[in-house]
């Protein structure tokens, strides 16, 4: 079985990167380092990691990965702390807080 994960940065500049990898420990150094000059989190290292979530299959990691990103701010952070009602609180508003 495989393991992919869907991770969760936050940014110096306290915005969020949600990103999906099959080795979590090199992608987050891949980040911290700048490795990618063209990737979201090149300028705005540090980063650090808030969440993360194991998949065993590709396509269902980046289903979630695409769900989250649609999230509000709001939302994510209550995925952070798995506050579950919070969370479902939020989906149910037409357009989130």
């Amino acid at each position: 079985m495989h393991n992919y994960f869907v991770y969760i940065l936050e940014c110096i500049d306290k915005s969020y990167y949600v990103g999906v990898t099959n080795d979590l420990d090199v992608r987050i150094q891949q980040h911290a380092n700048g490795e990618n000059i063209s990737s979201y989190t090149f300028t705005r290292r540090s980063v650090v990691l808030k969440y993360y979530k194991r998949f065993g299959q590709i396509e269902h990691a980046i289903e979630f990965e695409k769900q989250i990103k649609g999230w509000s701010r709001k939302k994510k952070e209550a995925l952070f702390s798995e506050d579950w009602d919070e969370i479902v609180r939020l989906s149910n508003f037409k357009k989130e807080e």
